[in-house]
């Protein structure tokens, strides 16, 4: 029997397992090939698990994803990245509610490891962000982590720590 390297296979989510519950995400390969393995390989490695979400936005979007946002790190979280950049897969999936997509700099070509997840609709980013899958599970989540109360300079840091205890790539 051939067996497909698992990176590689389509039938797979990611579960992300949160202080506030879990989040199902099912992928998107076909559109964005680079971005779904990249992923992959860092849930794989444990890259995302100790995170946290540090920025929401309610009615836009709730982002996580940066190794800033580890317990004892020190960066500044919303900065950190894995090392390498992904070049940009801009494709004609829009940007509403619950679709996953590469957060980034101003740079089109600069995502590397966080991700947001849409809380409402945002078009506006379509064709200029990475979106790469769509909440299969766990909308009661979404709105429970995009409705936590925030401050900050840009009125966007949760004012309480939403862990991301694990991200794991599973069957679907």
């Amino acid at each position: 029997m051939s067996t497909q390297p698992a990176t590689t296979n389509a039938n797979e989510v990611a579960v992300i397992t949160t202080s506030y519950g879990e989040l199902t995400i099912a992928f998107w390969p076909e559109v964005a090939p680079k971005h779904v393995e990249n992923f992959k390989k860092l849930a794989r490695e444990g890259f995302y698990d100790g995170t946290a979400f540090h920025r929401i936005i309610r009615g836009f979007m709730i982002q996580g994803g940066c190794p800033n946002t580890k317990k004892g790190a020190r960066g500044i979280p919303g900065t950190g990245d894995p090392g390498y950049k992904v070049k940009a897969e801009f494709n004609a999936k829009s940007h509403v509610r619950g679709v996953l997509s590469a957060a980034r700099s101003s740079d089109p070509n600069s995502a590397g490891c966080q991700f947001f997840i849409c809380h409402g609709d945002a078009k506006f980013l379509d064709r200029q962000y990475t979106a790469f899958g769509q909440l299969a599970k766990g909308d009661d989540v979404l709105e429970r982590i995009a409705t936590v109360p925030t401050g900050g300079p840009e009125k966007s840091t949760p004012v309480e720590r939403i862990e991301v205890t694990s991200v794991k790539i599973v069957a679907a």
